[in-house]
């Protein structure tokens, strides 16, 4: 089957100004859908072609680093416009303890994910995920993923790539970090990927 793009949950509009409608057109419109393309045009005549996005990740790892970075990516991708939100509202009530158990608190967290983001050498994705029935921040470089990696439930993402915030913020990426951690990340996603406490789905 033939993958298509995430369309965005939210108007283009919807996360300005911590990220413009201008990023969100290349952004979602042209990088997302070349990471698609190459993944379709990879997978169409293959034992691949019927698979799941996830299960064509977990195939391509250590073994096709082309489709694996474009399906990766892919994945990544579609991840990060469910992570976001015009008003990301609060925590439930079970993720909020987790958090505080994790991290002191929700500021905390936030902070954390700052730090960790801003830090990141090059590109990458910094994420919120369960592991082990506990919270942590991890990183993954370049086009890597949490997709089929097994026990690491990821909850939220955050794209590290320049072209996520150039545009908006330049060579600042601590100033996009800051600006979408405030009140863009989507709480709902992740209570709702902690509640079903298995990874998201592409075609979800």
């Amino acid at each position: 089957m033939a993958f298509e793009v995430t369309p965005l949950p939210y108007e283009d509009t919807a996360l300005a100004p911590a990220v413009s409608a201008e990023t969100l057109s290349f952004h979602h419109g042209k990088h997302h859908k070349a990471y698609v393309d190459k993944t379709n045009a990879a997978i169409e005549g293959t034992d691949h072609a019927d698979k799941s996005l996830e299960e064509v990740i977990s195939a391509a790892r250590g073994n096709d680093q082309g489709l694996f970075n474009n399906s990766a990516q892919s994945w990544n991708h579609g991840f990060y416009w469910n992570s976001m939100a015009e008003k990301g509202g609060e925590p439930t009530d079970e993720l909020k303890t987790m958090i505080d158990d994790s991290f002191g608190s929700v500021d905390e967290l936030k902070s954390q994910l700052q730090d960790r983001g801003a830090g990141h050498f090059a590109s990458g994705w910094v994420w919120l995920a369960e592991k082990g029935g506990k919270l942590t921040i991890e990183e993954t470089h370049d086009g890597d993923t949490l997709a089929d990696q097994d026990g690491v439930n990821p909850l939220l993402v955050i794209d590290l790539w320049e072209h996520a915030y150039y545009l908006d913020h330049q060579n600042s990426r601590p100033a996009y970090l800051k600006a979408v951690t405030s009140d863009k990340l989507n709480w709902s996603f992740a209570s709702e990927n902690l509640t079903r406490g298995s990874t998201w789905s592409y075609t979800s």
